[in-house]
């Protein structure tokens, strides 16, 4: 793969917390954001306000769970993390939409945007509110 197609498929596969918020404005019914984080309570004490909780580590067996014809965005930590990778291609693999949050929830936390407390159980799919 040469670099012009590296950065397009890159930018493909990816949306930034901002590029969420417009998008999402545009268009509420089209999405569902997706928490795939792994960690303890202690760790893992809120998620972006909305977001549907299922840790990768359970997204196989939660599948069911989520809708095939909306576009699953799945975001995890920060840059350095890449549970939302992963289970981005097991949603492509499952024939489901989905992109990564480029940034996580670092990323969504320094913007200033809506977070609100794990709540460690299984969340409704709403759309996600800012």
């Amino acid at each position: 793969m040469n670099r012009l197609d590296y950065f397009i498929a890159r930018l493909e596969a990816n949306m930034s917390p901002m590029e969420y918020v417009r998008s999402v404005k545009e268009n509420p019914d089209q999405y569902i954001l997706l928490d795939v984080r792994v960690g303890p309570p202690d760790i893992k004490k809120d998620k972006i306000k909305g977001a549907v909780e299922i840790p990768l580590d359970r997204l196989e067996e939660r599948l069911s769970e989520l809708p095939k014809d909306k576009e699953i965005i799945a975001y995890c930590w920060d840059t350095w993390c890449t549970l939302a990778a992963k289970a981005a291609i097991i949603l492509l693999e499952n024939g489901y939409g989905a992109k990564e949050m480029h940034g996580g929830i670092a990323a969504w936390k320094t913007l200033g945007l809506s977070v609100s407390p794990v709540d460690g159980g299984k969340d409704s799919l709403q759309s996600c509110e800012f």
